[in-house]
């Protein structure tokens, strides 16, 4: 039996209030060419359990899984081994099944995970502290030039043309909303990262400047030499990282002067999941913390003495008066934190610079395989585990062509950049202490193939 508990005049009357015509008009903001005209095609209106088992099954089927081929994706969603005991420990009933605590102090548990992972955090990005996470990396972003603004009583960014494009569109998609006015640009197929242009663009009236690091092409901008320009006109200088896993061989942002240190933390602990749920990591300076979102759990002593765990600081609009609220983010993602805090217990410091090393390794030892390939360039001087490489035809079909021959081979900048010149035969590469011999030597034979 379906469940309608709206009638159509109920419906009627709540779409006059808003002052909508109809159903159509909530959708205005959806491009047209991503509109359905009807059900989804390929599945039936109806059909058994059985029947859509089958089905679905059969259409996973046309999916070349991760694990099923050599792979060489990145371009901010990597593929590292994560243990089995990670899983075992966040299906536990106690942590699977925890949301946000209203009565935080009663869930002594959950707020000592937290603090724990804000501690990692912490210490990861080189900063005085982190919050207890956010939705995923691009949304971190956001928030932090939002936080930027209010600091700094400004509103206008300035955001590296290295920075990830969905990045880039996520925030270019809330300034529409707040009036803040995004200064973006697309990146070069260069070796080094245009840093002088980027220091250039900052002025009087910047509040912060994004820079990711490593930038998506791999490259490792100087966040030392950007602080300091940024920092001389008064503004923030807000450090993005995608790969967590670099950051075991390259110096934390917040050693080099970031302000704010933002950063997507699916590479330890959280599998690929076709796209999500992600984890926002987000850390700042001690001196901003009232204008941090999301929250902040802190420890303390009860009345016996005994240590005990409180929620510190609550700046969302659930907790607080909204008008006084710094985010509407409403949640953290709770299960990804913890999946990223018990992976990186189980490698400890010691641990993650090995993890880096082995994956910097397979790197090196790919670009310099595809390097050897005829019409192919390898274009970093420098890289952790990522890197860009010039093919000498149109990227997005080689990437289809490799994925034909069974092989993972990379992220096309004519996909993360459609319709950009000078970008189409950009290839983006990324390795990890998963890739052997065989995936390189895979890799590099379907290419040859594919280019012949």
């Amino acid at each position: 039996m379906r469940y309608l508990p709206l009638s159509e005049a109920d419906r009627a009357a709540m779409l006059a209030r808003i002052g909508a015509t109809g159903i159509d008009d909530l959708f205005a903001d959806v491009p047209k060419g991503l509109l359905l005209d009807g059900p989804v095609k390929g599945l039936p209106n109806h059909a058994s359990e059985m029947a859509v088992e089958r089905h679905m099954a059969a259409l996973a089927g046309q999916n070349l899984a991760a694990g099923s081929a050599p792979f060489f994706l990145g371009a901010g969603a990597y593929r590292h081994h994560v243990p089995a005991s990670v899983d075992h420990l966040i299906q536990r009933g106690e942590f699977l099944t925890a949301y946000t605590p209203y009565q935080p102090e009663i869930a002594q548990g959950t707020l000592q995970v937290l603090f724990e992972f804000q501690t990692q955090v912490a210490r990861l990005f080189g900063t005085d502290l982190a919050n207890a996470s956010m939705y995923d990396g691009s949304t971190a972003c956001w928030e932090a030039i939002a936080m930027a603004t209010r600091v700094t009583k400004r509103s206008r960014a300035v955001l590296s043309a290295g920075l990830h494009p969905h990045y880039v569109a996520t925030a270019q998609t809330m300034a529409r909303f707040t009036g803040d006015t995004l200064v973006a640009a697309t990146p070069q197929l260069v070796a080094e990262a245009d840093d002088a242009a980027l220091i250039a663009a900052i002025d009087g009236e910047t509040a912060c400047v994004v820079v990711q690091y490593p930038d998506v092409l791999g490259r490792i901008p100087d966040l030392a030499r950007i602080a300091a320009a940024a920092q001389a006109q008064g503004a923030l200088l807000v450090a993005v990282v995608t790969e967590p896993v670099a950051l075991g061989l390259i110096e934390a942002p917040g050693k080099l002067g970031a302000d704010i240190v933002v950063g997507e933390g699916q590479a330890l602990g959280v599998g690929l999941q076709f796209g999500g749920p992600y984890l926002g990591l987000f850390g700042t300076r001690e001196k901003y913390v009232r204008q941090m979102p999301g929250r902040l759990c802190g420890e303390t002593v009860d009345a016996e003495g005994r240590r005990g765990y409180v929620l510190t600081l609550s700046t969302r609009e659930q907790h607080i008066r909204r008008e006084k609220a710094t985010s509407n983010i409403c949640t953290n993602a709770g299960l990804c934190a913890l999946a990223f805090s018990i992976h990186m217990s189980l490698l400890g410091g010691a641990g993650l610079e090995r993890l880096a090393q082995l994956s910097h390794q397979r790197a090196r030892e790919t670009a310099a395989a595809l390097g050897a390939i005829p019409g192919v360039r390898v274009l970093n001087d420098a890289f952790v585990n990522e890197f860009a490489v010039v093919l000498p035809k149109d990227a997005r079909t080689v990437v289809r062509d490799l994925a034909d021959c069974g092989v993972l081979g990379g992220v096309s900048l004519g996909r993360l950049y459609p319709g950009a010149t000078g970008l189409a035969n950009g290839l983006l590469v990324a390795t990890s202490e998963l890739n052997t011999d065989e995936d390189i030597a895979a890799l590099v034979a379907a290419l040859k193939e594919v280019l012949a």
